[in-house]
């Protein structure tokens, strides 16, 4: 079975080598699993998984290979489902933890192997929801088992803080946020936008940050008597041009855009930030607002001559546009090409701009003949998958020196 259990790890993205699998082997050789299904899920993770980041991947590997041999007292996914009960009865759970509280309580002695006994009996039997009773396992009950109920002790299994069984944590899913290749939310956008930093100090304004080595230093030199130094302020001389493909084929990622725009817009250590929008491909005229309407509009050329070659350049679109569309000089059927197909004003792009890169919602893993425009475009501007790795491998180049 464990082999196969490697295989499937592999198959989900996991980089397990053979060394971490033979050390597994010899952990489990030791007795380190205790027999114990929940803690071969630590053990495991702990010598196979390198990183947080594929905690998520590890999971749907380990769940959807022993899903089959959970032990009798660990909680499958649907009984979880029927005592998540967090928002829908939260007014009543209040109303009737008051009513508790009110009460008089008694004192119950637990006897933890009974208990024990009869969970497993409920987790065999038991094939529905049940909230409130006496019996079964659920929420707001009188039983030793659930959550949110009235019995003092006994064995809690879902709501806060959770039994932790290997397959409760995996049903979890708390570590979906850590994967690279997640698409991002506007916090990780902002965490990214934060690597575009190039600072400068020739600046002609007045000296009025402490330079706080040099104030050491000089202290030190000094005998002991402070001596402060002070320094020109660092500014950020990153300028960046953002361009965003708006409509059609990008509407389900509207909200990812706004997201995006959001972040650049609060990442304000920037020295200036301009933004436009496109439809499918760049053609000679960029717009104004994201509905990509007629005259609201700037020429490319003038974006050119206005914005120069320093801007930093993230353009941000799925590149799912007919051949058509890149490669024909009348391809742009939503306004003026200039004389040039979409292919042409690119070429222009890359060459006025020192870095630009271009990032991708739905990328393919691999070049596709039925996306010729995206294999086309990926020849002369570096494209990465929207994701959370593939925005801090698009910030790195466009940090990049040369």
């Amino acid at each position: 079975m464990f082999i196969e259990f490697f295989y499937e790890l592999k198959a989900k993205g996991l980089d397990v080598s053979l060394t971490e699998w033979l050390t597994l082997q010899q952990a489990l050789n030791m007795g380190m699993a205790h027999s114990s299904l929940t803690d071969f899920y630590y053990l495991s993770r702990s010598i196979l998984v390198k990183s947080e980041t594929d905690f998520d991947k590890f999971d749907m590997a380990f769940e959807e290979h022993f899903k089959g041999v959970q032990k009798d007292t660990e909680v499958g996914a649907e009984m979880m489902r029927w005592l998540d009960k967090s928002e829908d009865m939260k007014a009543l759970l209040e109303k009737e933890e008051k009513k508790w509280l009110d009460t008089e309580q008694d004192t119950v002695q637990v006897d933890k192997e009974e208990v024990e006994t009869k969970f497993r009996e409920r987790l065999r039997d038991q094939d529905s929801e049940h909230n409130g009773g006496n019996f079964w396992i659920g929420t707001m009950g009188k039983t030793a088992f659930g959550n949110s109920g009235n019995f003092i002790g006994g064995i809690r299994v879902g709501g806060a803080p959770g039994g932790q069984s290997a397959f409760e944590v995996i049903g979890a899913r708390k570590y979906r946020d850590f994967r690279h290749d997640k698409v991002i939310d506007n916090r990780q956008f902002m965490a990214a936008f934060r690597k575009l930093r190039q600072y400068s100090t020739r600046l002609d304004v007045p000296k009025t940050e402490l330079d706080i080595d040099a104030t050491i230093d000089k202290t030190c030199n000094n005998g002991g008597m402070l001596q402060i130094v002070m320094e020109k302020p660092r500014k950020n001389a990153v300028k960046l041009l953002l361009l965003m493909d708006s409509g059609g084929t990008m509407i389900p990622y509207t909200d990812l855009m706004a997201k995006l725009f959001k972040a650049v817009n609060k990442s304000n250590h920037f020295k200036d930030v301009k933004c436009y929008y496109f439809h499918n491909c760049i053609y000679s005229k960029v717009y104004k607002t994201p509905e990509c309407e007629n005259g609201e509009w700037v020429d490319t050329e003038w974006m050119f001559r206005n914005l120069d070659s320093d801007y930093k350049v993230l353009i941000i679109g799925d590149a799912a546009m007919a051949p058509e569309e890149l490669y024909s000089e009348t391809g742009n059927y939503r306004g003026p090409n200039g004389g040039l197909s979409g292919w042409e004003w690119l070429l222009q792009m890359k060459k006025h701009y020192k870095k630009i890169v271009w990032m991708n919602p739905k990328m393919a893993p691999a070049p596709a003949p039925w996306r010729e425009a995206e294999t086309a475009i990926q020849t002369i501007i570096p494209m990465y998958f929207l994701s959370i790795d593939g925005l801090n491998r698009a910030m790195v180049e466009l940090m990049r020196k040369k």
